[in-house]
């Protein structure tokens, strides 16, 4: 076998991209599966590159991790003298223009724990080849602009892999000598090797159709194991509402006669958009009440969205090179929030999507993992697939969205859609497609995709009362980052969506200058386009000085100061028209508040807690006229995470302990509003994942929350009521997780007995077990890492498993901030334990558990010191993956 890739890293450039010496037109495959000796038999048909600069180049191909068997050249067998073999790549120096390449491997899947390639997951054999797996299987031009049509045949064990699933359509089965069979599926569609999957195992399905917007008929099939039969439906009603809005909204229609998803237990991934052969980690497709929550029942609804919208922005139109890997990820992310935010609450999905990228995409830019969306250079690519290329890209297409309005965005995405189809893109043929539909210069945009870096707003303002003109200015800055400093950075190009809100309501917007906008039925919101580093606006006819709500809807990913008062932040909550808007102001009163407690704390003088967040949480529970969801969200607190990012220095102990002071302040104070909550919100009826259903769940769970934390043991009571008679997981989960992070007397005295209960009941669900390991190990209450421990001594554990890595590992020091950073240091010396660990068996989930000891610079001198000592130790280790080296290497910088 030859060594993995654990040489001496290189980075990658994107300035030197290179188109491909060489093109694959038909790639056909034949997979002689065995646990331990999968033969694949390659037959490769290619041509040199008529653009490639060199027309004498060698054929250069990639590979990893197998033994070679066998290689012919137009049918003729080479000897060892005519090609060169190492660890990572086959080359022929001496290849015709055109010419038959046959090459003979030999692999082992079941001892292929980086689960990158084909791999064993438990009793079935399945594939991850994004995005440089492929490699894995047999040599290749392993590159996202090499497209080829592929034709798979598939030999297994029929006792033990009667299913045997690939890209395209089956063509040909049969049975074989000594018990085996054969499958042979055809990909009309050419694709890069990343797309490919093979699937063979002892599965079962469901079968359902969707008729295209043409009439065409296409079948719809789920994999899984015969146990998770009946958790399939949701995710079917998911892909089928999915295929008819992407034809609605963007006329996209599906194109084979099949459409499979395959459901796995070990995967490094949520799923992988393979073309016509999806493949899913469990947790991304297996729904029920009985054991998923309703955000799991969302992730599930938008996971299947994504990997179908790939079918078109990311597999009909693929990325050039991984550098654009954005174009594919970030549109495709934005075209799932739109998908949720129309069947759903768009409020909601815009709080959720927002939070998610102010907690941990700003705390990535401003680590030292900080890139641009579309990077200049990189070591290993499985390092970015990350909150900047995902969600941030997705907000970048948002905000050209935004400035364009939905009718020229559709047009800009078919132009794009029909300028590339059958073909490798960059981001440059995405944005120019929208500014030929709209007629507009975007290049000034584009640097959204080149600059590091979350941009930060500064906004002052005056009113001339006697001419009724306010006027804002706004000034514009990009702190330093890896690949630039602030004094290097360009200005950006900003949608800045504002408001005016005045005593009785929002106010009818009049920009200084410019003819009033006849075709806008709303005037009073407006999107001002920022372009230099400061500009000001001037709004006319005002009869008051108006309270500015700036970046409504969250127009662009960028942090805001402007000196709200709290009496301000109160207006807005109550009287602006914006879901997202009265959601944020009730945010940054809370931040205030909080911070007033930290300072006391620090201090030691007597913790106050300002009645202004009080009664603004008391109106929103007593406002019948809000959705039930936007008041769970209102009344949920800003979490550590998002605490630590604002702060300067994370004080690790003052934000849980004032965060946590101000949660039992409340709960305390609003007691009768949060009991009529709970018991005004508690269904009857039967379960639905609706979003009306969905909405009073949470309302009930978060008032449940709170009231526990009261430290009434009435409430403690309630939680094992609630526990005890749930009929969903949405209501047992928080009832569990009520109990075990409560400090009451009563509370850790139920908390052994109703953990072990719930294990008992859940032991043989994977998905619940992971939930309730998760609990545990992101509980803040003492012995933290102890418990953790504990836990991974369990027999639910296992290290080789991500989705058991990620509820105990990354639940413990991602999610459990006060016991993670426990000032001995124990806490990153378990983490550095763990990576070192998994390194061993799969980098890339060893790479992505490194975060939290990347921010080591934002915490206090002891605490750095700590947690360099542990990332020396980590990047000291014999034998480190490409991907921990450069993370290590780069929080080390």
């Amino acid at each position: 076998m030859a060594a993995s890739r654990d040489s001496q890293p290189q980075t990658i450039y994107l300035k030197n991209y290179k188109v491909p010496d060489f093109l694959i037109d038909e790639t056909h495959l034949d997979v002689d599966l065995q646990p331990s000796a999968t033969r694949v038999n390659s037959r490769l048909v290619m041509r040199r590159n008529p653009a490639a600069a060199d027309p004498a180049a060698p054929l250069l191909l990639s590979g990893q991790e197998m033994k070679l068997l066998g290689i012919s050249l137009d049918g003729r067998e080479l000897n060892e003298g005519e090609y060169e073999l190492s660890d990572e790549t086959l080359l022929l120096p001496n290849v015709q223009d055109r010419f038959e390449l046959c090459v003979s491997v030999q692999i082992d899947p079941a001892a292929n724990t980086s689960l990158e390639g084909l791999y064993k997951s438990r009793t079935m054999f399945c594939t991850q080849c994004e995005a440089e797996g492929f490699r894995k299987i047999t040599y290749y031009l392993d590159r996202p602009d090499v497209l080829s049509v592929f034709t798979t045949r598939l030999a297994a064990d029929k006792a033990l892999f009667p299913v045997l699933l690939s890209n395209g359509n089956e063509v040909e089965s049969g049975e074989l000598e000594n018990g085996r069979h054969y499958a042979v599926w055809h990909d009309p569609f050419p694709k890069p090797a990343y797309l490919f999957a093979l699937v063979a195992g002892d599965l079962e399905f469901i079968e359902d159709r969707f008729t295209t917007c043409s009439g065409r008929d296409v079948t719809l099939r789920i994999f899984v194991e015969s146990k998770d039969l009946d958790k399939c439906d949701h995710a079917m009603r998911s892909l089928q509402n999915s295929m008819r809005w992407d034809e609605e909204v963007y006329g996209r229609e599906y194109d084979l006669d099949i459409y499979m998803i395959v459901a796995v237990d070990d995967f490094n991934m949520g799923a992988m958009e393979n073309k016509g052969l999806n493949i899913f980690n469990t947790s991304c497709v297996l729904a029920k009440p009985e054991t998923t929550t309703d955000l799991g029942f969302q992730r599930v609804e938008s996971v299947v969205a994504h990997e179908y919208f790939h079918n078109w922005s990311g597999n009909r139109v693929t990325c050039r090179d991984w550098f654009q890997l954005s174009l594919k990820e970030g549109f495709t992310v934005f075209r799932d929030s739109q998908f949720s935010a129309d069947l759903n609450s768009a409020t909601v999905k815009r709080v959720e999507d927002v939070s998610l990228l102010r907690t941990l995409q700003f705390a990535e830019d401003a680590g030292p993992m900080a890139h641009p969306v579309r990077p200049a250079s990189f070591m290993e690519i499985s390092n970015f697939y990350t909150l900047t290329v995902y969600e941030k890209g997705s907000e970048v297409v948002r905000m050209i969205h935004t400035l364009l309005g939905a009718e020229t965005f559709r047009k800009g995405s078919d132009l794009y859609f029909a300028n590339n189809d059958g073909g490798a893109a960059t981001i440059e043929d995405f944005v120019s497609a929208m500014e030929e539909a709209s007629g507009r210069d975007l290049s000034q945009f584009k640097l959204w995709y080149s600059q590091a870096g979350t941009p930060r707003l500064q906004v002052t303002d005056e009113f001339d009362e006697d001419a009724g003109v306010y006027r804002l200015t706004i000034s514009q800055s990009c702190p330093d980052t890896p690949e630039a400093t602030a004094a290097e950075k360009q200005p950006f190009h900003i949608p800045v969506a504002i408001g005016l809100l005045g005593e009785a309501g929002n106010l009818a917007i009049h920009l200084q200058g410019e003819a009033p906008d006849t075709e806008t039925s709303d005037n009073t919101h407006r999107v001002l386009e920022l372009t230099e580093a400061e500009q000001t606006f001037a709004f006319t006819g005002l009869p008051e000085r108006p309270i500015p709500v700036l970046l409504r809807d969250f127009s662009a990913p960028v942090k805001l100061e402007y000196p709200y008062s709290r009496a301000q932040l109160q207006a807005i909550m109550s009287g602006d028209s914006d879901g997202f808007s009265r959601w944020d102001a009730c945010q940054k009163l809370a931040v205030g508040v909080i911070e007033d407690v930290m300072r006391a704390h620090r201090g030691d003088r007597n913790y106050q807690v300002d009645q202004a967040l009080v009664e603004a949480c008391r109106a929103v529970l007593n406002d019948q006229s809000l959705d039930p969801a936007i008041v769970a969200l209102m009344l949920q607190l800003p979490s550590e995470g998002y605490l630590s990012e604002i702060a300067t220095v994370i004080d690790v102990e003052a934000i849980n302990f004032s965060r946590e002071y101000v949660k039992a302040y409340l709960a305390g104070a609003l007691e009768t509003e949060l009991n009529a909550a709970y018991q005004a919100n508690t269904d009857t009826g039967p379960f639905s994942v609706d979003a009306a259903a969905m909405a009073r769940r949470s309302l009930k769970n978060t008032a449940l929350t709170f009231l526990v934390k009261s430290g009434s043991d009435l409430y403690v009571q309630l939680a094992q009521q609630q526990l005890d008679g749930a009929t969903n997981m949405t209501d047992e989960m928080a009832a569990l997780a009520a109990i075990v992070n409560s400090d009451s007397a009563l509370a850790q005295k139920l908390a052994p007995v109703v953990l072990n209960n719930f294990y008992r009941k859940w032991q043989h669900e994977a998905l619940v077990v992971n939930q309730w390991l998760t609990v545990q190990a992101a509980c803040p209450l003492s012995d933290g890492l102890a418990r953790v421990q504990r836990l991974m001594q369990h027999e639910a554990f296992d290290i080789r498993n991500p989705n058991k890595v990620r509820s105990v590992v990354g639940a413990f020091c991602g999610n459990n901030p006060v016991n993670f950073h426990a000032a001995d240091g124990s806490g990153y010396e378990f983490l550095a334990d763990r990576i070192i660990e998994l390194n061993k068996l799969n980098p890339q989930v060893a790479s992505r558990q490194l975060t939290p000891l990347t921010k080591w610079k934002r915490y206090d001198e002891k605490r750095q010191a700590l947690m360099l000592k542990a990332l020396q130790r980590v990047k000291a280790e014999e034998g480190l993956s490409r991907d921990v080296f450069e993370v290590v290497s780069k929080s080390l910088a």
